[in-house]
């Protein structure tokens, strides 16, 4: 019989996905460059050992057509080295779906040149880790609507599935499925950053073993601050090792990145949206690299903050929404400039199970955006501009107090930031305009008639 679905590599994701196929009825065909993967992968899953095809050609004799091709293989040239072989054995009405992490402007070039050829390219954003892939990831795919209906009796099953319905859907058509998927990776880029801040604050800062902070991660992790990345980071912090050491505290303090953080900013940059606080998270892991310079210009470290937990849990939940907000605003700003449509609910919806940054403030955004479906800005809403005034206090107190002992809150100072300067009716960008004009003439609109003509002053008159 032949199999619905291929899938190209079985490293980590690969092999983890294929599992949870089968486990829902999906019988898959397999593939790997590198065969000692595949042939660990079934000394170990026998039963997949007829699934096991020797080359990019036999696998695609094995597969119902319209062949569904899954590469969940690094991206980058990987990528583009399958699809030279795979060049000229595809037929249209195939669909290659890319699983990996690669940049949104990657997938759309390939999708624009594999659809002049009649085959269907879909970017496919997969989050949850290891763990997502063989019990319930969440998926975010960008693809056309004949290709989804291909895929979608394939991935609903297989993806987490909450009160919301199941963690897969279409975003949009090409790379649509995989900016969803860097939004996601930058909204957990400065939700992580900004709880590493609150550890930071609670540790150097008020001088808390790592247990104890443990305590206060499960505390917020019961209320309005209940999250994956909330519960991980209590597992996480009590944690010891055999000498009663907490495993964090033998840790090297420099934190590695993959790139989609970076692409976050970039595309934010591009598309004129605003995102300190993801900004911010991955400004502090390029600069944690740079060690021997730290040790070089390193103070005393201090431990007399007096900081109610409380506050610190406000902070934590005000630079929440922001993150959330800022990603929700390039996910607009990403719909107008590449024509996706994506409904601004869906991503949210598609993060309630499987991934990383899923968390019970999720629930209250699909709320809000299905009321408002067109305000990307959560600040704009109600609920949401209640919860930060709520948490107003808390997070001017700790970004206070951490700054009065020169403990960095990169992250939680930006949300602040960004939130006022929302709630500015003038901001100074007033004198800003006016030096363009001075020193370069690019003119300015006048406050009284601030749609009329650009006007240009003679700052130097003779």
């Amino acid at each position: 019989m032949a199999h619905p679905l291929g899938i190209i590599g079985v490293a980590t994701m690969g092999r983890s996905l294929a599992l949870n196929f089968r486990d829902h009825g999906i019988d898959v065909a397999l593939f790997d460059v590198d065969a000692s993967l595949t042939a660990a992968f079934t000394a170990e899953h026998p039963g997949f050992a007829d699934s096991v095809a020797d080359s990019l050609t036999d696998l695609l004799t094995r597969l119902a057509r319209p062949r569904r091709l899954l590469l969940m293989i690094k991206a980058g040239q990987p990528v583009e080295d399958v699809l030279a072989v795979l060049e000229g054995q595809l037929e249209p009405g195939d669909i290659v779906i890319d699983g990996g992490n690669t940049l949104f402007h990657e997938t759309r070039r390939r999708a624009a040149a594999l659809r002049a050829t009649g085959i269907e390219y879909v970017g496919l954003g997969v989050s949850g880790g290891e763990a997502g892939a063989r019990f319930g990831p969440s998926m975010m795919a960008g693809a056309p609507q004949s290709a989804w209906a291909h895929l979608e009796p394939l991935l609903t099953p297989i993806a987490a599935q909450t009160a919301h319905g199941a963690c897969a859907a279409r975003m949009g058509d090409d790379g649509a499925g995989h900016f969803v998927k860097m939004v996601h990776n930058g909204i957990e880029y400065g939700d992580m950053q900004c709880i590493a801040e609150a550890y930071d604050v609670l540790s150097r800062g008020m001088g808390l073993p790592a247990d104890a902070i443990a305590g206060h991660f499960r505390q917020w992790n019961d209320g309005p601050l209940g999250s994956y990345l909330t519960d991980l980071t209590a597992t996480v912090l009590a944690r010891q090792e055999d000498d009663g050491t907490a495993t964090v505290d033998t840790i090297f303090d420099s934190a590695g990145q993959k790139g989609t953080g970076r692409w976050t900013i970039i595309a934010a940059l591009e598309l004129g949206v605003s995102v300190p606080t993801i900004a911010a998270a991955v400004d502090a892991r390029v600069l944690s690299s740079q060690h021997a310079a730290r040790q070089q210009l390193a103070r005393p470290p201090v431990s007399d903050v007096d900081l109610p937990a409380s506050a610190l849990g406000d902070a934590l939940l005000a630079s929440r929404i922001c993150a959330y907000a800022q990603g929700l605003q390039l996910i607009a700003a990403g719909n107008a400039e590449y024509g996706w449509d994506i409904p601004l609910a869906r991503p949210p919806r598609v993060w309630t199970g499987g991934c990383i940054i899923r968390a019970k403030l999720l629930d209250e955004i699909i709320s809000a955006l299905r009321e408002n479906p067109h305000e990307p800005n959560l600040l704009a809403h109600d609920a949401f501009s209640a919860t930060v005034d709520a948490c107003e206090a808390g997070l001017r107190q700790t970004v206070r107090a951490a700054t009065e002992r020169s403990i960095p809150t990169p992250a939680l100072s930006a949300s602040l930031a960004w939130i006022d300067m929302y709630r500015s009716a003038r901001m100074p960008q007033n004198l800003t305009q006016a030096q363009r004009d001075a020193f370069g003439a690019h003119t300015y609109h006048r406050l009284d008639d601030p749609d009329g003509p650009a006007v240009h002053t003679d700052w130097f008159p003779a």
